[in-house]
């Protein structure tokens, strides 16, 4: 997911969204896509069932995946990324890096304009980029995404030249996702406080034009007729075969299914496991599924504070956990359990760490004996000076909790009370989580983060990614070889370099237990065989530009 992040704590309400979702390796091919006939035919609509409502439509402050989901349908980008991680072009019809990374000019297509009639140049470009750099934009992924970025120069009326203060591999990914996508500067100079509540405002140039928002209920989006410039990933060109995308808001998983299976909605997102079978099983319906690149579904330790900042504890946890067990029991197959806080799908991926810490309950038990905690109190919780072995692990709001983590969380908490460790999950508020969370007070936070790209990792692991300053290092460590390692990455393209530094990156936040993998979230789409031509993103997410409908089956 990745989940929603914040930035202090003004921004701590308002950067939600790296704790609800999560941003990039190109993921598994995605299984299931039905078969689609020779002749696309123009017209009808689709209706698609999220499981999740955007807190924030801004793609330059969100860093909800939803909202990148979504809002792809309205921005395009400068390149794109297909399924074997190779780069196209989009809005930008060429590219140069310079030799020390520091740089990357971009030829610019001279035919595209905005959905309101502007024209789309470089310096609408360096307008977006500056937007998602100035501090007041409150961004959350985007910035990130844009690194150590020092501007953007207009060297023509369609070239530009991206600048960073330091060598920044990562950036030509982060330039193909919908978070760097670009709005009108038209509308950021009349609308850009109000962007986030979505509808006819948010002006991009996208296959789809964002006409309506009912919030709580749906969003609605009608092609853009004067579309020319899809990207070379496309199957075809010219404006989009729909009429009309609705995107419905649907939280309750049988609620989806139960609407895909009457057939009130084309797509439903989300399947959860004891539902696939369910569509399998029916005739007129099938299953689009991929695993999501980047850093998996983990819980990250706080080494800043008792008692985590005890490596025996954080190991007897990482260890007491029989996490095989509850993730086959709750996702009946559909997740893979989790070795490493990267995702197989992305690459660098360190294979090698794969059952090298399974559960050892025995061996927590003896590592906590170790640290002192050797006294047990009347209801069996190891104790020491008098103190219970407690650890703050908060739990989201109900309307952000995703996959059932809630009920994994409480399998979770019956493997820790059996070495004696208790488990507190309180759940409020989104501020006060969050507040928590980011401000070093809780022991224990859980969230995953897609991305096409494993510099994922310095966002994760790397000492400079400070909750505190909107980072999302929740371990608190700054350790100076995963700091040095995830620096290295991010400064070169030198492939061999990269798998080397990322490797060791995973191997060390496993061996200093700062990380407890849990397991490789996957995109699982159920949709009617009407719906053709529908694909997934080197992120996972769903394309609705080529789909058009077939006959009604069944």
């Amino acid at each position: 997911m990745h989940v929603l992040r914040k930035t202090r704590w003004s921004g701590v309400v308002a950067g939600l969204a790296l704790f609800l979702a999560a941003c990039g390796g190109s993921p598994a091919a995605p299984s299931g896509a039905p078969a689609a006939p020779a002749a696309p035919v123009k017209g009808g609509s689709v209706t698609f069932a999220a499981d999740t409502e955007p807190v924030s439509f801004d793609v330059h402050q969100s860093s909800q995946d939803i909202t990148g989901a979504i809002m792809r349908n309205v921005f395009d980008s400068l390149i794109s990324l297909d399924a074997s991680g190779e780069f196209h072009p989009w809005l930008a019809e060429s590219w140069e890096a310079a030799p020390d990374l520091k740089s990357y000019t971009f030829k610019l297509r001279e035919d595209v304009v905005f959905h309101d009639g502007t024209p789309f140049d470089a310096e609408a470009v360096k307008i977006n980029f500056d937007r998602i750099h100035d501090p007041a934009t409150k961004s959350q992924l985007a910035s990130s995404l844009l690194g150590p970025y020092t501007g953007t120069k207009v060297v023509g009326p369609h070239t530009v030249t991206v600048e960073f203060s330091q060598p920044f591999a990562p950036f030509l990914q982060a330039a193909s996702t919908a978070y760097l996508g670009f709005y009108s500067p038209k509308t950021i100079a009349a609308n850009s406080a109000a962007l986030a509540s979505g509808g006819a405002i948010v002006v991009g140039t996208g296959p789809f034009v964002f006409s309506q928002y009912a919030k709580g209920q749906q969003a609605v989006f009608t092609r853009n007729d004067a579309y020319k410039w899809a990207p070379k990933t496309a199957v075809h060109t010219g404006p989009a075969y729909l009429d009309k995308l609705t995107v419905r808001f649907l939280p309750e998983a049988s609620v989806r299914v139960g609407s895909l299976s009457s057939r009130q909605i084309d797509v439903a997102a989300a399947v959860p496991p004891a539902q696939t079978r369910k569509i399998k099983g029916n005739a007129a319906l099938t299953v689009l599924s991929a695993d999501y690149p980047g850093g998996n579904y983990s819980i990250y330790l706080n080494t800043s504070k008792e008692p985590l900042n005890d490596v025996k504890v954080r190991k007897a946890i990482q260890r007491g956990l029989d996490i095989d067990t509850n993730v086959k029991a709750l996702y009946f197959g559909q997740f893979k359990r989790a070795w490493s806080p990267l995702a197989p799908t992305t690459p660098g991926y360190d294979a090698s760490l794969e059952n090298t810490w399974p559960y050892d309950p025995a061996l927590a038990n003896k590592l906590l004996d170790e640290a002192g905690w050797t006294t047990k109190d009347a209801e069996g919780y190891r104790t020491k000076n008098g103190e219970r072995l407690v650890v703050d692990w908060p739990l989201l709001p109900a309307q952000y909790v995703r996959d059932q983590r809630d009920i994994l969380g409480q399998a979770f908490q019956a493997d820790l009370k059996k070495i004696g460790v208790e488990v507190a999950r309180p759940q409020a508020d989104i501020g006060t989580y969050l507040e928590r969370v980011y401000g070093g007070k809780a022991d224990m936070a859980d969230y995953s983060w897609a991305r096409a790209e494993p510099d994922v990792l310095w966002l994760l692991l790397n000492g400079a990614s400070r909750p505190q300053k909107g980072g999302q290092n929740a371990t608190f460590l700054d350790d100076p070889d995963l700091t040095k390692w995830t620096d290295q990455g991010r400064a070169t393209l030198d492939e061999a370099v990269r798998k080397d530094v990322y490797g060791r990156t995973q191997q060390r936040a496993i061996d200093l237990a700062i990380v407890v993998p849990v397991y490789t979230q996957s995109q699982v789409l159920g949709l009617s065989k009407q719906v053709q031509g529908l694909s997934l993103d080197a992120n996972a997410w769903p394309l609705f530009y080529d789909v058009w409908l077939g006959k009604p089956s069944g």
